[in-house]
């Protein structure tokens, strides 16, 4: 199989993470960008990077790049790649646009042009055109404009590779899947200690740290990707392939608890853990993180996503505080992350954050932090 090269779109912040990912799992000259990497593959890879990859939103396979100056140059690009290679006229497309620079300002128009591109040049060979779908598209295709630059890609993924197809009940601030993955890996997770989010919500950091745990490829519970259509689809390419992922999967020997003290989001999170076939590793329990300790013997690794006060109508300064309290007092041996769109907030913690790096959670600008628990106390450890 001859390789192409791809490109996985990212969240801020994960460039590195998604890298090194790629790198593990065996792709060439990988290459960070912002909010993206480029990399190396086969079709297999291909299928594999969509199947599992933790970090990535989408893979492209970039088709054709040129220069579009202005909107003929941009209808003239288009036209000159062979559509009826990717596409035939009972199929449907549709077209995603990201642009930014000067002399394409809006997506719809974008979509437009290209749209009309394909569809007259279906019409002048086959008298014939393909329909547009938005919903349930045969064909996505990418079209990214930064400056002058076009690049046309085929969208391998379909919808955003966040939808695990494992969470079917969210609470009111359900974090993404993306993100969870990412703060999960940034923290250094791994599988080798007990693991804690103290206000788990819909259980979307539990079911990744358990995958990431066991080593469950992320997107195993997807009912579907987009190259599952296409004309050179390999379907039993496929099975080898998650065959080959199952087979590299691994015994955890630890506990992955969640707690929240909403019986509502108990509710749900059990529910998310059941469908991605994760209740053997995980438990949930209705609790008030402030009012709990440690339950388990040697190191604890605990990732979470507190409230904001965003959506929420809480008591920042005091509910901030608390939490510094409650990893001071009830949680010695502790490695505690979470992430918070409050920068004003983590004042309130009364810990001095050991590591802070920067995210977005959505539009949000988002600060993934590190409070380090020491057994005892600092100063008598490092007296001995």
């Amino acid at each position: 199989m001859e390789n192409f090269k791809m490109v996985a779109k990212t969240l801020f912040g994960l460039e590195e993470v998604l890298a090194k990912e790629l790198q593990m799992m065996g792709a060439q000259s990988v290459e960070p960008g912002v909010r993206m990497v480029s990399f190396v593959g086969d079709k297999g890879f291909m299928y594999k990077a969509n199947l599992a990859l933790r970090t990535a939103l989408k893979i492209l396979k970039p088709i054709h790049s040129f220069r579009a100056w202005n909107e003929k140059a941009l209808y003239a690009g288009v036209q000159s790649i062979d559509w009826s290679k990717y596409l035939n006229v009972n199929q449907s497309f549709v077209v995603d646009v990201t642009v930014s620079g000067e002399e394409f300002t809006h997506s719809q128009f974008v979509a437009l042009k290209t749209k009309d591109a394909i569809v007259d040049q279906f019409r002048d060979k086959f008298g014939k055109r393909p329909n547009i779908d938005k919903d349930f598209p045969d064909l996505r295709i990418n079209v990214h404009i930064f400056k002058e630059q076009c690049s046309i890609a085929l969208d391998t993924s379909g919808s955003s590779l966040h939808h695990r197809g494992y969470r079917s009940a969210t609470n009111i601030a359900p974090i993404n899947e993306v993100l969870a993955a990412g703060m999960l890996l940034l923290s250094g997770w791994d599988g080798s200690t007990h693991f804690l989010d103290p206000m788990c919500g819909s259980g979307t950091i539990l079911a990744e740290a358990a995958m990431i745990a066991c080593n469950i490829p992320a997107n195993i519970n997807r009912k579907e990707f987009a190259f599952e259509k296409w004309a050179d689809w390999d379907n039993d390419l496929f099975d080898k392939i998650v065959d080959s992922l199952m087979n590299k999967t691994r015994e955890f020997h630890y506990t992955i608890k969640g707690y929240d003290k909403a019986p509502s989001a108990v509710l749900k999170a059990k529910d998310n853990i059941r469908n991605a076939n994760l209740e053997d590793y995980v438990t949930i329990s209705q609790e008030n993180f402030f009012d709990t300790n440690k339950e388990t013997e040697g190191p604890l690794h605990m990732v979470f996503n507190p409230p904001y006060g965003e959506r929420l109508d809480i008591d920042l300064e005091r509910f901030y505080r608390e939490i510094g309290d409650t990893l001071k007092q009830g949680y010695p041996n502790t490695n505690g992350w979470f992430i918070t769109g409050n920068l004003e907030a983590l004042k309130f913690v009364g810990l001095k954050p050991s590591r802070k790096i920067k995210l977005f959670n959505g539009k949000l600008e988002a600060r993934l932090v590190k409070y380090e628990m020491y057994e005892g106390s600092k100063k008598a450890k490092f007296q001995q």
